[in-house]
């Protein structure tokens, strides 16, 4: 004997395997979301780790962090020729914006240009950055004299 079809159990019948699908998504996910406060804390752990590097002169193990390393056209090779600062001290002080995909890191330094006999300058930068595959990299400037080109 056939029972008829109630409003409830159709409902039920198809609720079930949605909120299914939905707690299953969480647990793929970790089932939470990244929050602001995460999300700067990685910047800044990626960003001290990128100037740690830098300082050291470690422009082999910075390239895993340049936005240049996500790029095909883009080679190691290239990047490493590119250079001609040692930087005396670096300190990254805070992130001042984060906007979807895009940030801002406030670092100050201290720098020497040893081919031109500049020593010891003082400069705190807006340190730009981009989060690609959902970590963070570092935005290499094409030139410090003209930063947007």
């Amino acid at each position: 004997m056939t029972r008829p079809v109630t409003r409830r159990h159709f409902v039920v019948t198809l609720a079930a395997p949605a909120v299914l699908a939905v707690l299953v998504g969480c647990a793929a996910t970790g089932g939470a979301v990244v929050s602001a406060e995460d999300d700067q804390a990685a910047l800044l752990a990626r960003s001290k780790a990128y100037w740690t590097l830098i300082q050291k002169n470690d422009r082999v193990g910075a390239w895993a962090y340049e936005t240049l390393s996500k790029d095909p056209s883009a080679t190691l090779e290239g990047y490493l020729k590119r250079g001609g600062i040692a930087f005396d001290a670096v300190e990254v002080r805070g992130v001042r914006s984060i906007d979807g995909d895009r940030a801002t890191v406030s670092v100050w330094m201290r720098y020497s240009l040893p081919l031109l006999r500049v020593k010891k300058q003082e400069v705190v930068v807006d340190d730009e950055w981009r989060r690609i595959d959902g970590a963070w990299h570092h935005v290499q400037r094409r030139s410090a004299m003209f930063p947007t080109q």
